[in-house]
């Protein structure tokens, strides 16, 4: 059975979705993504707003980054016998991308804006497949935008914060199970902006030149939405259960993330970088709605999701060939945060191991390419989801992720 769902992922085009646990999705740099997506205890450049603010302290120079990547990945799903029905979401591609730029104030003192997208999640199972009535899309976008500063208190000790104002928004849309005098089921559609507030903070120590280790902390952030719009497509017969104009309001907590790093460079042509990080997922209760008016006889909709906090393990290496050629290698394991029970088709989400290579090439002085590539591997999951409203089955993901990135130095 894990055969033919991995045959079915294979022999299809694929497309994007949220890729790592839950939905979040960390692809913040092109260069650590090479290296495992690993950097909080290493010197990262403009992406240490990211990473470390800490170390952000430590760059001697002015910089800008642009990157994005191209997240292809695909879902596959097969419900249980004696159907055994299979389905394949349908996305569009994702790009995830991020721009970092930091200026000197002083030889201490630094400031930094970081731009970057650090969750969201892109599904679209369609309307004819089995379980339209729990979900056919689902779109959920949160962009990050934070100011940083940055201080190096001595030679050995950076410390750093940044104020995290997020923006977004979530498209839901599901079948409705009534029909119309043609045979077509409802539809509804909810639809809303979104934003919150948070902060990350961290601290660089680099006691030696061989060793350096830090400590960062992206805090909670719940994005809010109010006066979302929801639309309903029913049949007139019924559409005064389902009453037009109505709003909603919702909450989607975007989970707190500790993580401690620790770099090695045993010689000067080696870096080789670990993280390990505890992400907050047990923020993530439930999925509520609250509407205007009752809709169905209800005025809310709620779903339990009791997501646990959830752990992931990195590690990378670079390795500079020359002057001007850098190659980077990584891995990485991923805790899945859902329980048995509670897994949907918004995020059939599963342990992943990821595996990365990439590469860095200076032009010149002050401008340079970095180049990455990611596979996701999701491991096959059979569940209920009979605990968060969830459609019974096997579901298995795949995601492969190029990306670039541009680095300049004045």
């Amino acid at each position: 059975m894990k055969n033919k769902l991995l045959a079915l992922l294979g022999g299809t085009l694929l497309s994007a979705s949220a890729m790592a646990g839950g939905y979040q999705v960390n692809l913040a740099s092109q260069r650590q993504i090479g290296m495992g997506h690993t950097g909080t205890g290493i010197q990262t450049g403009t992406s240490s707003i990211f990473f470390n603010p800490g170390a952000m302290s430590y760059l001697r120079e002015n910089g800008v980054t642009v990157g994005a990547s191209g997240l292809i990945s695909k879902i596959a799903y097969r419900a249980p016998e004696p159907s055994g029905v299979e389905a394949m979401t349908d996305n569009p591609l994702g790009t995830p991308f991020q721009l970092y730029g930091v200026y000197g104030i002083n030889d201490k003192l630094k400031a930094g804006l970081g731009i970057y997208t650090p969750f969201g999640s892109s599904v679209n199972w369609g309307d004819e497949w089995s379980g339209r009535f729990g979900l056919n899309e689902l779109s959920l976008t949160a962009i990050f935008i934070q100011p940083t500063l940055s201080y190096q208190i001595t030679d050995q000790i950076g410390v750093g914060v940044g104020f995290i104002y997020a923006v977004g928004g979530v498209n839901l849309q599901r079948s409705i199970p009534v029909q119309n005098q043609q045979g077509e089921y409802g539809r509804a559609e909810l639809d809303g902006n979104a934003s919150g507030i948070g902060f990350n903070a961290g601290i660089f120590f680099q006691p030696s030149e061989k060793f350096s280790v830090g400590l960062n902390y992206r805090s909670k952030v719940d994005m809010e939405v109010e006066g979302g719009d929801a639309t309903f497509t029913v049949a007139s017969a019924v559409s005064s259960r389902f009453p037009a104009g109505t709003q909603f309001d919702a909450r989607l907590p975007l989970p707190s993330t500790l993580t401690l790093g620790v770099g090695f460079m045993p010689t000067e042509a080696l870096t080789i970088a670990v993280d390990a990080s505890r992400v907050g997922w047990s923020a993530y209760e439930s999925l509520r709605f609250d509407y205007t008016a009752e809709v169905n006889g209800a005025d809310f909709s709620e779903s339990a999701r009791n997501y646990e906090d959830a752990y992931i393990y990195r590690i990378g290496a670079e390795y500079k060939v020359s002057d001007v050629l850098a190659l980077r290698g990584g891995a990485y394991y991923d805790n899945s945060p859902v329980m048995e029970g509670y897994l949907t088709p918004e995020t059939p989400d599963a342990d992943a191991r990821g595996l990365s290579v990439g590469l860095g090439y200076a032009v010149s002085e002050n401008f340079s390419i970095d180049a990455s590539f990611l596979y996701i591997n999701k491991e096959e999951r059979t569940d209920t989801g009979a605990l968060a409203g969830g459609i019974a089955g096997t579901y298995k993901s795949v995601a492969y992720i190029p990306g670039i990135g541009l680095n300049f130095k004045f």
